[in-house]
């Protein structure tokens, strides 16, 4: 399936691997210094920005009983838009990612302006995608799933010079409980400024360096996932 692009997006059709490494005793600042002293020499491609990612589901929650019981093929459904978290989004994307195992694509797709105010539903959401240029079968599946989970966080991003390796570092976390159906007040929020994540992504054929890569990073491996953790924070 083709997808859209859209400035500032990243477009990853081709599988590749991504580490998450946890820490909850340093803070953002301190991880940023460690990445930055790295022998592999990271720059920072892109200024930090605030990520903002809404999350659909089935109505009996696939997408994340899958990711909770970690089979083997699972996947998450998003829309992904940067800067301001409500109001009026010009360039949302449609965010599809699919894992095999510890491997995982993204599919794209740019989505129609829409509103996300107190009057968002599911109905909104699904009017910007008939106005859309998606593949039949992805618009279909959308009409399968409704909103469940809004979150925002910082993201920082760090990446080798010759791109082989990329490092990005999330932090301040926020997730609120958004209702599919009716009007949103965005309630039942959660903040996590405890945690600071730590992606490592490579593609396939940097496996073999990818231990020597992330040994130098003092922090835990995990399978922190900001969907699950953010259903787990508001529905529980």
């Amino acid at each position: 399936m083709a997808s859209g692009d859209a400035k500032g997006y990243t477009r990853l059709r081709s599988y590749r691997y991504e580490r998450k490494l946890l820490t909850e005793a340093l803070r953002p600042r301190q991880v940023e210094v460690l990445v930055r002293s790295h022998p592999m020499m990271f720059h920072s491609p892109y200024p930090p920005r605030q990520i903002n990612s809404l999350y659909l589901d089935t109505a009996d929650m696939e997408n994340y009983y899958d990711n909770v019981a970690g089979a083997e093929t699972r996947r998450k459904v998003r829309l992904r838009w940067y800067g301001p978290l409500r109001g009026p989004l010009a360039q949302p994307m449609l965010e599809i990612k699919v894992k095999h195992g510890l491997i995982g694509k993204k599919l794209s797709y740019a989505l129609a302006p829409l509103v996300l105010d107190e009057h968002f539903c599911n109905r909104i959401l699904q009017e910007a995608a008939d106005r859309s240029k998606l593949p039949t079968v992805v618009r279909d599946d959308l009409r399968t799933m409704s909103p469940v989970l809004l979150n925002c966080y910082q993201r920082s991003y760090h990446a080798t010079h010759d791109g082989r390796f990329r490092v990005t570092v999330d932090c301040r976390q926020v997730f609120w409980k958004i209702n599919g159906v009716i009007a949103n007040a965005l309630q039942h929020r959660q903040r996590n400024d405890r945690d600071v994540i730590v992606e490592l992504k490579y593609g396939l054929e940097q496996e073999g360096q990818a231990d020597r890569a992330a040994s130098y990073f003092p922090f835990r491996v995990t399978r922190n996932s900001k969907y699950v953790q953010g259903i787990e924070r508001v529905f529980f």
